[in-house]
């Protein structure tokens, strides 16, 4: 199975909401064509409704065995939803999920047991082509099918592979979430600039370009984050003011990400449940 496999046989979406939209502009882009691609979707997009004049179908039948259904609807709508794609269980169709607290038992029940599905957890950097999402496949999912999934959803960003779907808890804590802990950083960061004596919108732009910039030195430099931080850390000066707060065993960033994260991770346990 490969792109020529999914061109020829067609690639179907099951929800286009932001994610999967993201996820379309980047195959797009990377010349899948829009007569390959069906679109599953009670409300369109402006964008998706524009595409079916260049040949997407939308709310259309499906094609006979298409080579990828990909399922990005909301955990809510999977029971009404996943029943329209019975026929293409156990079959030569892979399925791939984005939908947070979904296992792979459910669809192996929903839709037979030798169905190849992967699990995915991507976040919403996804719209800007700097996603990361985590992976793994039950069973029936071979290597082949790993890979081209791995190749579909480096559209937008990196991935990972998991060992073990228990994993994919953890990774929601970390990066499926983990966004708008960084949002509320930009947040956080510009109101005590505004404390300090900054106009909203002056503290607002040095706060996004901050944490932007940094997270992309961190991303890009050979040193790990924690020499990143030392460098820019002259003994008694101002950064080490800031980070004896942020750094203090009970009350700073350090327990307070931990608490955080194992609040998602548990979130994320219960929905699977």
């Amino acid at each position: 199975m490969d792109m020529n496999d999914v061109i020829d046989r067609g690639l179907v979406l099951l929800g286009c909401g932001k994610m999967g939209s993201a996820m379309l502009q980047g195959w797009l882009g990377q010349g899948l064509p829009v007569a390959s691609v069906w679109i599953m979707d009670p409300h369109p997009s402006d964008w998706v409704q524009g595409l079916v004049s260049d040949g997407l179908h939308l709310n259309t039948d499906l094609p006979a065995a298409p080579a990828i259904v990909l399922i990005a609807v909301k955990p809510q709508m999977m029971a009404e939803a996943l029943p329209l794609l019975t026929p293409f269980g156990n079959g030569t169709t892979l399925f791939i999920t984005v939908a947070a607290g979904t296992p792979m038992s459910f669809y192996e029940a929903t839709l037979g047991d030798k169905t190849p599905v992967i699990r995915a957890m991507p976040n919403t950097p996804a719209a800007v082509s700097r996603g990361i999402t985590a992976l793994i496949g039950n069973e029936a999912a071979t290597g082949e099918q790993i890979a081209l999934a791995e190749t579909l959803l480096q559209a937008v960003g990196q991935t990972v592979r998991l060992d073990d779907e228990a994993q994919i808890d953890a990774v929601t804590g970390v990066s499926g979430s983990g966004p708008a802990y960084v949002f509320l950083m930009i947040e956080a960061l510009a109101a005590a600039g505004v404390e300090q004596g900054l106009a909203p919108e002056l503290a607002m732009k040095l706060a996004k370009a901050t944490v932007g910039g940094a997270g992309q030195l961190a991303e890009m430099a050979d040193e790990d984050p924690a020499q990143l931080r030392v460098n820019v850390t002259s003994p008694q000066g101002t950064t080490a003011a800031a980070l004896e707060v942020l750094m203090d065993a009970q009350a700073g960033l350090t327990p307070l990400m931990a608490r955080a994260v194992a609040a998602s991770a548990d979130r994320s346990r219960e929905l699977s449940k």
